[in-house]
């Protein structure tokens, strides 16, 4: 498994595995979750887009965002194929690090409300609650967590 910036000609592959892993929450949420929208070509043109590869397949992918006192982990998607085989949280070592390397002292991200199951998932990393509010309406819980 390799985690490597994303490349120009990826954008279509990130959106399909997007569209895969946030369709289930659709009905759930009652509309399609704001990562379905996002514009990964420019994310990857800005340096935002990770990916997580092997043998040359991409399996899943990671939209980081530095900000002065933080890294925003605006978004991690795994290939529902791939889901429970640990590429997620290798994603979330890797943000980890990464915000490390830069110099940063926190890892923050924000998942919709009525996505219970990620944010338990989080809170078991360690991620705590900080607010819930909404935005861009849509009810999301805002978490973070602290860097030793």
């Amino acid at each position: 498994m390799t985690i490597r910036q994303a490349r120009p000609g990826e954008a279509p592959r990130l959106a399909a595995i997007v569209e895969a892993a946030y369709g289930p929450w659709v009905p759930i949420i009652g509309r399609r979750p704001f990562p379905m929208q996002d514009d990964y070509a420019a994310r990857i043109e800005a340096g935002e887009a990770w990916v997580l590869e092997e043998a040359g397949a991409i399996h899943a992918l990671l939209v980081i965002e530095t900000h002065p006192e933080h890294l925003m982990l605006d978004n991690i998607a795994v290939d529902p194929g791939r889901q429970g085989k640990g590429d997620g949280r290798l994603l979330l070592d890797f943000a980890e690090a990464e915000a490390r390397r830069r110099g940063l002292a926190e890892v923050r991200l924000y998942t919709n409300v009525l996505m219970e199951r990620n944010i338990a998932l989080y809170a078991k990393r360690g991620y705590v609650e900080t607010e819930r509010r909404a935005e861009r309406e849509f009810a999301r819980v805002f978490m973070a967590k602290r860097l030793g």
